[in-house]
């Protein structure tokens, strides 16, 4: 969708609709007059009949039949002014969009909610339109139908907002891209999505972004003593990769580092502890981590971001042959800890073991890592939030502010020194799982030994990729249906909101 911005009258346009947004109980500001006026009061006359209160999601059709150029007005609700957010801003514009979509428009043009920063309320408009706008086509044999809307065009009440409205389009479709990376990633079968292809599409970003990109194989990943990710590996005919994304890594002396780190495991069958025949539904969702830090490094790439941000993917499968990995086998990670399996679906925290280990080379000021790991923290929050553990108090009250401002939640969960004595081992230093319960902390606790730098935080995203059966979002700029992108704006907005 091509989106411009101008701030010449908004009733003299001519389009295909008008999207309009109300706040509840507050009178109409300039531009707004100026339309009702253009109507012959139309819009006073349906918000004094109470058919547009301009409640949230309140949203009304009108039909100017004439009076004006455009064919019709979509006019959605705010809800309170004093409670507005980019959120209600993300909302209202992907339920208004959709709408039109519905309706068959071609052109549309928005008129700016009022909002004390016109680059925030610009960003979160568009962000909310392209998000809401997202469709996989996937394999299916019928010809894609097209996409509607083709154009937006996002009316401003001042010359003086032009810029900064532009300003926010663009940091608006940075977001938007990152996030349809990741949907498109999660969405992708794992006969099609293997370790190859999503180092293949980390290639393809980091060159459309600017980003330096290494990719290890097979020989490279053992020379570096990566035994737990490759004892996760060595089942499957598809050989891992460990992808390595870097935004600014000529500045990486003058820069804070952050590094992210996101689990790609491109199919989980939970190896030789398999899964159910239902539980193994959704398996390809399970590299959703390794899908957001791509997204991310997208958008930070996309901002030029002031910092030296590293993104690490390590991409493998868990399978099941004569050469997998089995209970009770000891793997060796690559900063000498020994592991005792015990079941090999708790594959996961084993390849973001070696990975977190890597990390420390670059001297991070802080480390986040994100992974559809535990399914004890999907029974703990369910599809609502994603559960955070963090070493550090300032990195986590980051962490949470982004999920405040993008809307994508979690919520801190504990690493109590009861749980690390669960996962005493009497054959290996430690061992992968530690008992039905705390199986969310548990996993986060065996993280921890493999950490080695002041700041980190853990990000278990179960339940949140959108796995069949499972997602079911009301947000109307998320999928009710298939990959959420859950992730690639969280960690984006935490890293460009970086102290």
């Amino acid at each position: 969708m091509d989106i411009d911005v101008v701030s010449s009258p908004i009733h003299e346009t001519a389009a295909d609709a008008i999207l309009i947004f109300l706040y509840q109980n507050s009178p109409f500001n300039e531009a707004l007059n100026t339309l009702d006026a253009a109507l012959g009061g139309l819009l006073r006359e349906v918000t004094e009949a109470g058919d547009l209160t301009g409640k949230s999601s309140d949203l009304l059709v009108l039909y100017p039949r004439g009076v004006i150029p455009a064919q019709r007005i979509i006019a959605v609700g705010l809800g309170e002014a004093e409670e507005i957010t980019p959120d209600t801003i993300r909302r209202a514009a992907a339920q208004g969009i959709k709408k039109a979509r519905d309706m068959k428009a071609r052109t549309v043009t928005a008129l700016l909610p009022d909002h004390p920063d016109v680059n925030t309320a610009a960003e979160a408009l568009t962000e909310g339109t392209l998000l809401a706008l997202y469709s996989y086509h996937g394999q299916k044999s019928k010809e894609k139908a097209q996409d509607l809307p083709e154009k937006l065009t996002l009316f401003v009440t001042s010359e003086q907002d032009i810029m900064a409205a532009q300003q926010g389009v663009k940091a608006g479709e940075a977001v938007a891209a990152g996030v349809k990376i990741t949907r498109d990633l999660v969405n992708l079968p794992p006969n099609i999505c293997t370790p190859a292809h999503m180092a293949q599409v980390a290639e393809e970003v980091a060159q459309e972004a600017g980003l330096k990109i290494e990719v290890l194989k097979k020989k490279q990943i053992e020379a570096l003593g990566m035994g737990a990710l490759l004892g996760v590996a060595q089942g499957s005919d598809d050989p891992p990769r460990f992808i390595i994304l870097e935004h600014n890594a000529d500045k990486a002396e003058a820069l804070d580092t952050i590094v992210l780190v996101g689990k790609g495991v491109t199919f989980d069958t939970g190896g030789y502890s398999i899964k159910t025949t239902d539980g193994m539904v959704g398996m390809k969702a399970d590299m959703a981590g390794g899908g957001a830090v791509i997204g991310a490094m997208r958008v930070i790439a996309a901002l030029d971001v002031p910092l030296h941000v590293v993104g690490l993917i390590p991409a493998v499968d868990n399978m099941i042959s004569g050469h997998a990995f089995r209970p009770q086998d000891v793997l060796k990670a690559s900063n000498g800890i020994t592991i005792e399996i015990i079941s090999t679906d708790a594959e996961g925290r084993l390849i973001l073991a070696d990975a977190l280990v890597f990390a420390a080379r670059y001297k991070p000021a802080a480390v986040v890592d994100i992974a559809t790991l535990t399914g004890a923290c999907m029974v703990a929050l369910g599809t609502a939030a994603g559960g955070l553990f963090s070493t550090d108090d300032t990195l986590r009250d980051a962490l949470m502010q982004a999920a405040e401002r993008t809307h994508e939640k979690i919520w801190p969960l504990p690493m109590f020194a009861e749980y690390d004595k669960l996962i005493e081992s009497n054959t290996a230093d430690i061992k992968n799982t530690g008992g039905r319960y705390g199986g969310a902390s548990i996993a986060a606790v065996f993280l921890k030994h493999f950490v080695d730098y002041p700041a980190w935080a853990h990000i278990d995203m179960a339940g949140m990729a959108g796995i069949e059966g499972v997602s079911g979002s009301e947000n109307p700029y998320v999928p009710a249906k298939g990959a959420t992108g859950y992730g690639a704006r969280l960690l984006a907005d935490f890293v460009r909101h970086w102290k």
